[in-house]
């Protein structure tokens, strides 16, 4: 799941602004908004696959990120924005709360997996 997330958000956030971009003859990085989030998620994505130690420590502290960062819906949701970017960027963060509220719940509940 973590890599399908990572995969997703490297599209909605890079390569969907970066066509628009091109598309309209503009420099490339016009829409971009450079993170680091997909390599995290993808680390945590191989985390759960490998198995170290620090597993179920990175799944929870990432998640409580995650979930505390996403929260700015509230925010978003009390005089949204819909433009193309602002659309893109909470269809991708519903995604990353619905998955990384599967990961919490799942590592609270089940410490012996991680």
């Amino acid at each position: 799941m973590l890599f399908l997330l990572a995969a997703w958000t490297v599209f909605i956030k890079y390569l969907f602004p970066l066509a628009f971009a091109v598309s309209e003859g503009v420099p490339w990085t016009r829409y971009i908004y450079w993170d680091l989030w997909p390599l995290a998620h993808a680390w945590l994505g191989w985390a759960l696959l490998a198995r170290p130690g620090y597993t179920r420590a990175l799944a929870i502290g990432m998640s409580v990120i995650e979930i505390i960062i996403v929260s700015l819906f509230a925010v978003f949701l009390s005089d949204p924005e819909w433009s193309i970017w602002r659309t893109n960027w909470f269809v991708n963060k519903t995604f990353v709360l619905s998955g990384f509220v599967l990961v919490l719940v799942a590592a609270l509940r089940y410490p012996e997996r991680f």
